[in-house]
């Protein structure tokens, strides 16, 4: 793909992201729907099959594959987990620490479960009924553990284009970060345990040692990056010079995550997500001007962020809707998952105490779902046992349904269980009114 094709897209990707949120916003959906929607517009069923004197106005899987944008999703969830890393300040984990944790944990546990024994029983349900396994059971087990991820992203840019803030938000964000931590071991082992049932046999090491290793060592290369950043930062006095350093920090770290390699038999690899998430923990302890810095990365991240959006609908395979059978699949694998969501965090928050606005929304606030279940499609592919098979195909277009569902309808559910909870405050008529004034100075 040639320069100027790579520039013309990014452009095009840009331009269509904030033209979509003037076209919707008279049906008031969060910013991240628009850009979604937009980049569904442009990919490869839409306006990617036109092309123009040897250019590609959208994406084209011939002249200008999506696939080829993956260094930007790569940094955009990089500072997404840098700033989701901003919340876990030990002056505000004192207040919601203990909470998050429990119920981090045992809402993604609980989820797993009881998609597991959903999709379990569909599995001999279709078998007995049609005589064919369209849904096998190793697939089940993998698909239970990807029902535990949450989509960091989606909901950050929520919260942060309405300024979301109170008590429900507060625990969010720590939530969602803890989530896929948990995903991540609960993806290891349930994939340790599909591949023994599909004629492996069970390895302690891949799905015990690997996993937990991933994510201390993860945690471990994220604090030893957040305490170089943080004496490094006393050097510079210039607000620029600082955002530049803090920039280059987490491309830095997202590189040091791409490392992997083999001790003895042992595979050691690191969460991208994690290692940005412990920087941003580490920096915001430690460095007193961290807020002020945050809130000018912001700026800085806005058309990063857009582009990572409106690739991630442009990536989204519609051909889904061509199979029956997955699309049956991923109604009921929906389902399951976010009434597991739900009813597990609106148990475990009840549980531990918190207010009655946070029982009732929370689980609608977990309900997106993108990035992480996808990595974990994409390792379900890379398996050689599992890559071409039924059960790869299976979880690939279950999961690829279930994104296009969560991705589109996810932050519109996120935006008004906040807005319900009453962390999203309406701005004052004065206000809206003189913005809307052309004649407003």
């Amino acid at each position: 793909m040639t320069t100027v094709q790579i520039l013309l897209s990014m452009a095009v990707c840009m331009f269509i992201g904030l033209m979509m949120t003037r076209v919707l916003k008279p049906l008031h959906l969060p910013d991240v729907t628009a850009y979604l929607i937009g980049g569904v517009l442009i990919g490869t069923y839409c306006i990617g099959q036109f092309i123009v004197g040897g250019y590609s106005f959208g994406f084209n899987s011939s002249i200008a594959p999506v696939d080829s944008f993956t260094i930007i999703s790569d940094v955009a969830l990089g500072f997404i987990a840098f700033d989701i890393g901003n919340e876990f300040r030990l002056k505000d984990l004192k207040k919601t620490g203990k909470q998050a944790t429990v119920i981090g944990i045992f809402q993604a546990v609980i989820t797993t479960l009881l998609v597991d024994a959903v999709l379990i029983g569909i599995h001999f349900l279709i078998l007995n009924t049609t005589g064919t396994d369209y849904l096998p059971l190793p697939a089940c087990i993998l698909l239970g553990a990807i029902a535990s991820a949450t989509a960091p992203a989606a909901t950050l840019m929520v919260v942060r284009q309405y300024k979301a803030k109170g008590p429900l938000t507060d625990l969010l964000l720590p939530i969602v970060a803890l989530d896929d931590a948990v995903g991540l071991i609960v993806f290891a082992v349930s994939f340790g345990i599909s591949k023994a049932m599909y004629g492996g046999s069970l390895d302690a090491v891949s799905i015990i040692a690997e996993p937990l290793l991933e994510i201390v060592l993860s945690l471990i290369l994220g604090a030893l990056m957040g305490l170089a950043l943080s004496y490094l930062e006393r050097l510079f006095h210039s607000h620029s010079n600082r955002l530049v350093l803090m920039i280059t920090f987490v491309f830095l770290t997202i590189v040091l995550a791409k490392l992997s390699f083999h001790v003895g038999g042992v595979n050691i690899h690191f969460s991208s997500l994690l290692t940005c998430m412990m920087l941003g923990t580490i920096f915001c302890n430690i460095c007193k001007t961290s807020e002020e810095m945050m809130e000018r990365t912001e700026r800085w991240t806005k058309p990063l962020f857009i582009l990572f959006f409106v690739i991630s609908g442009a990536s989204l395979d519609l051909t889904v809707f061509t199979k029956p059978i997955f699309v049956i699949v991923g109604i009921i694998y929906i389902l399951a998952r976010s009434c597991g969501k739900y009813f597990s965090s609106m148990g475990c928050s009840k549980l531990m105490g918190c207010d009655k606005n946070t029982v009732k929304y929370l689980g609608i606030t977990l309900l997106p779902q993108a990035g992480v279940a996808l990595g974990m499609v994409s390792t379900v592919a890379a398996d050689s046992s599992f890559g071409q098979s039924e059960i790869g195909s299976t979880i690939r277009f279950t999961i690829l349904f279930a994104v296009l569902i969560y991705e589109i309808f996810g932050p519109v559910l996120t935006k008004a269980a906040l807005t319900k909870a009453g962390d999203i405050q309406a701005k004052p008529h004065g206000i809206t009114a003189r913005r809307l004034d052309p004649h407003h100075q």
